[in-house]
């Protein structure tokens, strides 16, 4: 039967003409939606480097950090605060500094002082969360030679300084 109906000519014709609709789809609400999804998650946290040698002035740090995962980063924010012993140290104003590179020169800072250091990376997610902190000290100030005490003689000398920082100096290296 199957055979027989297959070798039959079929002639199909609409009585009525289909009444289709012109209709203009608008996607707009759909662009919005698949635009608002992220497609860049936000960065995982940078790990911020241990002072380097030489990485301080008396009045100035540079402090590095990475970022170890392959992440889209727009930008990075360094945190930082002098380190207080106090109990309110919590109090203390915090700084922060918008940065493009991965290394950022602060300035203005206190000599023989304590900061503590942490780096955020964002992009257009957001916002990673905080690196470890990590603690840098500025370089001391000079010491003041007491130039009345100075004495000498044919085969030795004394010369007497004094620190002005708060904190103790670990060395000193006099130059003849």
């Amino acid at each position: 039967r199957l055979e027989e109906f297959l070798k039959k000519e079929v002639d199909l014709e609409l009585s009525t003409l289909p009444d289709f609709e012109e209709r203009v789809i608008d996607c707009s609400e759909v662009e919005q939606l698949m635009n608002s999804i992220n497609t860049i998650p936000a960065p995982c946290a940078p790990v911020i480097n241990p002072q380097a040698p030489n990485a301080a002035t008396g009045t100035s740090l540079r402090v590095c950090w990475g970022l170890f995962s392959d992440d889209t980063v727009e930008c990075y924010q360094l945190c930082y605060k002098p380190v207080s012993n106090e109990r309110h140290s919590d109090e203390q104003a915090e700084q922060t500094l918008k940065v493009k590179e991965t290394y950022c020169t602060i300035t203005d800072l206190l000599p023989n002082t304590q900061y503590e250091f942490w780096v955020s990376a964002l992009n257009a997610s957001g916002i990673s969360p905080p690196s470890e902190r990590a603690v840098y000290v500025t370089a001391p100030s000079p010491p003041t030679i007491k130039s009345k005490k100075i004495r000498s003689c044919e085969n030795a000398a004394l010369v007497c300084w004094e620190s002005r920082d708060i904190n103790p100096v670990d060395s000193y290296t006099v130059e003849l």
